[in-house]
């Protein structure tokens, strides 16, 4: 499972929740899981914001060698979860393409619906979405020009958010929930329907 990290600088939440993915995945030997990040707006080619390093190391991962990236389609497309930091980030990236939709979270939103219904594939916590959806209420703020007690807060937040979830989901083989139609239908692909994953795969909307 590939899991992209979206925040607006790319420099605190997104880079602090990607770290820890990549500890979650060597601490549970979980070699198929792998996480990148990127921001809206990002500060390109910045490490990551001192404190929000400080924060990565507290929770056990490794901050070294990482530059800040810009949100790019392709990143979107490779990714089998999407989490974002927030709602408004969770709309934006919804509307990249056909499909995005359905495997694009808020991190508070997928660790929740997970956590609630025992879900254990992405097309599972997007099936359970609507019936348990809230608004307004699972949003990680931004920490920049904080003190060192928020980032660290924040990072709590993200750990304890994101390494249940981690946890549900990594040991399954995930694929991108293939999407009938807007809203509609989501279809879990199984290995008995090859010929009709693959072709809606061939007619993505990009």
């Amino acid at each position: 499972m590939h899991v992209l990290f979206v925040c607006n600088g790319n420099v605190c939440r997104s880079v602090i929740a990607e770290r820890l993915t990549r500890a979650i995945a060597i601490d549970h030997d979980l070699p198929d899981l792998t996480a990148e990040s990127a921001g809206t707006r990002a500060l390109v080619g910045f490490p990551a914001e001192p404190l929000a390093a400080e924060a990565i190391i507290g929770l056990g991962g490794d901050p070294s060698g990482f530059k800040a990236r810009r949100l790019k389609p392709e990143m979107i497309d490779n990714a089998d979860l999407v989490l974002t930091m927030t709602e408004q980030l969770r709309d934006n990236v919804s509307q990249h393409g056909f499909g995005v939709g359905a495997r694009t979270f808020t991190l508070l939103e997928a660790s929740r619906i997970a956590h609630v219904t025992g879900a254990r594939s992405i097309a599972g916590l997007h099936r359970a979405r609507n019936d348990l959806s809230l608004v307004g209420r699972e949003n990680i703020a931004d920490p920049v020009g904080l003190s060192e007690q928020a980032y660290c807060e924040v990072g709590d937040r993200i750990a304890e958010a994101l390494v249940p979830l981690m946890l549900a989901l990594a040991p399954y083989e995930q694929t991108k929930p293939v999407v009938d139609e807007p809203g509609g239908l989501v279809i879990e692909p199984t290995s008995k329907a090859p010929e009709l994953a693959s072709f809606l795969a061939a007619h993505r909307v990009h």
